[in-house]
């Protein structure tokens, strides 16, 4: 796994404690975070420098934001050699129980066939249900 350091280098993001305190908390989480997360875990940091930083983490594919209906948005970090790019999809699962949404790397994506001249930028595979966590 990639350190704080070595992620904001190869993604050509500068280095300042906000986003090394930020990007650490979200490397160390099995699930997406949202802002409110985020804000709850690092409660010596400023809500509005949480979310320069993730929007800055963003537009760099640092992470990905992800919709899944519970009415936050929530973030979570890129897999190594990803740069958001539509070969880059993966689903995404949220828990009905504990509103945990995590990101399922290894589940294969459905290459989506799209009428001609569409171009995809984004899209939103959510999966609903069960964690383990909640399923026993």
């Amino acid at each position: 796994m990639q350190t704080v350091d070595e992620i904001l280098k190869i993604k050509n993001v500068k280095n300042t404690a906000v986003r090394t305190v930020v990007l650490r908390h979200l490397l160390s989480q099995e699930k997406a975070q949202s802002l409110k997360d985020i804000e709850n875990a690092l409660i010596y940091t400023d809500r509005s420098s949480i979310f320069r930083t993730l929007k800055t983490f963003e537009e760099n594919k640092i992470i990905h934001s992800i919709e899944d209906g519970s009415g936050m948005i929530k973030y979570a970090v890129c897999a190594e050699g990803c740069n958001c790019d539509p070969k880059d999809l993966h689903y995404h699962f949220y828990c009905n129980n504990c509103n945990k949404t995590f990101c399922l790397f290894d589940v294969p994506f459905q290459n989506i066939e799209l009428p001609e001249n569409f171009k995809m930028q984004q899209a939103n595979m959510v999966v609903k249900g069960l964690c383990n966590n909640c399923n026993d």
